[in-house]
């Protein structure tokens, strides 16, 4: 009773801190745990890369071949988080704690055998899903290493992005800030100690993997009780039903296109660059690594405005969510454009970090300079895509999440290779970047109107909205 008292409390002061709070420096204190957290994981990531290549072109090449395998345990993940932790905010913004609490734990026990279904199919299908995926002949016994192993911690990875954004819907980015980081750094520490000193080769990347994934899991789990607003128990856990399926769609199934989306844009630019040998799908994945640090930047300013969005939605504070809005789109042009200037200015040298092979630095540097001009774009659709997300626009979150990744860009790398050769290859990502832009201006003001004509009572709000009140 005692714990049950203390979360009550704790969800009164979250409730006052969402819907009353100054909205912009809010979103900050919100985001900037979410951003650390996630530029700490994008440092792994060139650190992973880095000592991987190490090993060799080939070696190198591998990573790229299993970020699409990364690709389907994170659309399970961030389905899954995305899906529970908006209802959660949501339910939490409608003052129905209980609700949020059955949203949580069963949202805990769908994911984590959702993990062990795609680890033991990936397993029982790791070599066509390596060809797949882009590998070369000599790319293929090391993809085929890291794979098998990466799907072993299917389930805790799955889990630990789950857990990571009901914590963060929440509004307790701090919390997941601290097991994520615990893992990424302790990741940096223990990859070349597997790799170089214990001698396990690529092996030992994805070992590193795996068992830094696992400590977040378990600390993600430790914050969600210490916490207290919607704890962890197995006395929450109710059967799947159709309600609970609709809630996860609405919020999740934009993330799941997403990251499917993901996988398939990674397929079709590794099979893209297949013709011009192992050394332009190695440059292809550190130049993805590299931009991936301005990508998470916008992801992270997203994931603070996502709580506001879900608990000021759930009470019908519409104006707030419009404040957050336009103000979360600004800082995110102006911080990812300083930091596309940057690696712009400093293409050569970055991609030499990673590999000295020329091949890869013709193909990289052209690549990463092109694209960096093009990625401050891409923070207003992540913006609007969570505005439509968690606020139910389902469908059409799901289509603006899929142009980048998928709708605009396979079009385009099936026409610009044709017609450009490499170049075609590498101008791929920044000519879907633009397109994108252009798909997101109408959305963004589509949903802007619908929000206002809710709050003047002229139009019925989604149906998961009705039945929180």
């Amino acid at each position: 009773m005692g714990t049950m008292a203390a979360g009550e409390d704790t969800t009164r002061e979250k409730f006052r801190q969402m819907t009353q709070e100054p909205i912009r420096p809010l979103i900050l204190s919100l985001a900037a745990p979410s951003i650390l957290s996630n530029l700490v994981t994008s440092i792994y990531n060139l650190s992973d890369t880095f000592f991987v290549s190490g090993l060799g072109t080939s070696a190198a090449g591998a990573i790229g071949i299993s970020f699409v395998v990364m690709t389907a345990i994170q659309a399970v993940g961030f389905c899954m988080g995305q899906g529970t932790g908006g209802a959660i905010a949501r339910y939490l913004g409608a003052k129905r704690r209980e609700r949020a609490c059955e949203i949580a734990s069963t949202g805990l026990a769908c994911t984590l055998v959702a993990g062990a279904v795609i680890a033991l199919v990936g397993n029982l299908l790791i070599n066509p899903i390596c060809m797949l995926a882009g590998s070369t002949a000599t790319i293929l016994p090391y993809a085929r290493t890291f794979v098998g192993i990466i799907l072993l911690g299917a389930p805790f990875m799955c889990s630990s992005l789950m857990l990571n954004m009901q914590l963060r819907f929440e509004g307790e980015a701090l919390y997941s800030m601290v097991a994520i980081m615990s893992g990424a750094v302790l990741n940096m520490f223990l990859t070349p100690v597997l790799i170089y000193v214990v001698g396990m080769g690529i092996a030992g990347s994805a070992t590193s993997t795996v068992v830094c994934e696992g400590l977040s899991f378990l600390l993600l789990v430790r914050q969600m009780q210490r916490v207290g607003i919607t704890p962890l128990s197995p006395r929450w856990v109710t059967r799947p039903t159709g309600a609970f399926a609709q809630e996860v769609a609405n919020g999740g199934l934009p993330s799941f296109v997403r990251q499917v989306m993901l996988g398939v844009a990674t397929t079709l630019l590794n099979g893209a660059a297949r013709p011009y040998g192992d050394a332009a799908i190695a440059a292809l994945a550190i130049v993805q690594r590299i931009t991936g640090f301005g990508n998470y930047v916008q992801i992270g300013i997203g994931q603070g405005f996502q709580p506001l969005i879900g608990y000021n939605y759930g009470a019908r504070r519409y104006e707030r969510i419009r404040e957050g809005y336009f103000f979360s789109v600004r800082v995110a042009l102006a911080l990812v454009f300083g930091i596309g200037i940057l690696t712009c200015a400093f293409a050569e040298p970055l991609i030499r970090l990673f590999s000295s092979d020329p091949e890869v630095l013709a193909v990289g540097v052209l690549a990463l300079r092109v694209e960096s001009l093009t990625m401050p774009l891409t923070g207003t659709a992540m913006i609007t895509n969570f505005l439509l997300q968690t606020t139910g626009r389902m469908w059409r979150a799901t289509i603006l999440g899929a142009c980048r990744l998928g709708l605009v860009l396979a079009p385009v790398v099936l026409v610009l290779p044709h017609l450009m050769g490499i170049t075609g290859v590498q101008l791929a990502q920044p000519v879907t970047d633009c397109v994108t832009f252009c798909v997101t201006i109408p959305m963004a003001w589509s949903i802007l109107r619908e929000l206002r004509e809710e709050e003047a009572g002229t139009r019925l709000a989604p149906s998961f909205s009705k039945a929180m009140h």
